[in-house]
């Protein structure tokens, strides 16, 4: 593995166990997803600071608050890697009070506001809160037992998109059919639709590539998930790099996860310990990109997004994940 690759999960493992150390008591799966904000943000992990914007978290929501719920510990990492992290929190309520008139309050709606609040200035909140409502109701009419309240992450990503509420659903659905022929779970795919949606192409080239980076996968002896971890993939599957690279790479990160605390036999899973692979991998190749395209606004605009779809893709799979978990315990 390059020296690259093994920095990015050195500063991996070591941003995970600093949150560990500064948010006890909280979920096992969310560590991880938590981690990959620094990563993307090139910042190492800061118990001061984590517990610094635990306080303000405090004082500004009550308890009751979802910002205060399952996906907590997201919304602090993206709050502390972020250079500033009060005015972040301040606007991100902002966009919450402006979703909040579309959506029932959960534990998906707070990173929904954080996604908004980070792209866009605060008085296109309420258009980009409109426009989230009308892509996630339209999603609705396509698969009312399916949408549910993770799709407003992705809603919104695709409301910051320049396509059309009805263009972008329409191109979710085209990949939900063509993704559906080859994997079964029905909510996975959706998700998997809603990040390829958000990349550029044809529906029938997106999803030709995934199956076959999945497929690719599979010949090699890695058994990628294809539950939670599914729309993980699609971001992996749209990176500027070769198959073959791309599995070489995710191999190399995998072994050398595999060797670290929480990633053994009584640790997470292999799916998990791929997946977080693969986001590790996603930030690596993406930032090398962003540098190659010289920084340019549209460029990097399309990066971002990817980005923030690999990285809310991540989040959702853990909280699903982690309800998966306390269910099954009692």
């Amino acid at each position: 593995m390059d020296q690259k690759l093994t920095s990015a999960c050195r500063s991996f493992i070591e941003n995970r166990d600093i949150l560990r150390s500064a948010c006890r008591m909280e979920s096992t799966y969310l560590y991880p997803v938590g981690a990959i904000s620094f990563l993307n943000s090139d910042k190492k992990a800061d118990v001061s600071t984590i517990k610094g914007c635990a306080a303000m978290l405090k004082e500004r929501v009550n308890a009751f608050s979802s910002f205060r719920g399952t996906a907590r510990l997201a919304i602090l990492s993206m709050l502390a890697s972020d250079e500033e992290p009060q005015k972040r929190l301040e606007l991100a309520l902002d966009a919450y009070s402006h979703l909040k008139k579309h959506f029932i309050a959960g534990p998906y709606l707070p990173l929904a506001a954080m996604i908004v609040s980070g792209r866009v200035p605060p008085e296109r909140f309420g258009y980009v809160a409109e426009r989230t409502s009308e892509i996630y109701e339209l999603m609705r009419r396509e698969h009312p037992f399916l949408t549910s309240g993770e799709d407003s992450v992705f809603s919104a990503l695709l409301a910051l998109s320049d396509q059309t509420p009805g263009d972008a659903v329409t191109e979710v659905e085209r990949c939900y059919k063509l993704l559906k022929k080859r994997f079964y779970f029905s909510n996975a795919v959706q998700s998997l639709s809603h990040v390829l949606a958000l990349c550029e192409g044809r529906a029938e080239d997106k999803c030709q590539k995934t199956v076959e980076l999945y497929e690719a996968m599979r010949s090699e002896g890695i058994r990628y998930g294809t539950e939670y971890e599914l729309a993980t993939l699609g971001v992996l599957a749209m990176l500027p790099a070769g198959r073959y690279e791309i599995i070489e790479k995710l191999g190399d990160i995998d072994l050398y996860l595999s060797s670290c605390r929480g990633y053994g036999f009584w640790g997470l899973g292999r799916r998990q310990r791929i997946m977080h692979a693969a986001m590790i991998l996603t930030s690596s190749l993406l930032s090398d990109t962003d540098r190659q395209l010289g920084q340019s606004t549209l460029a990097l605009s399309a990066q971002q997004s990817a980005i923030a779809a690999a990285q809310q893709a991540a989040i959702c799979a853990a909280i699903a994940a982690q309800a998966a978990a306390s269910s099954s315990s009692h």
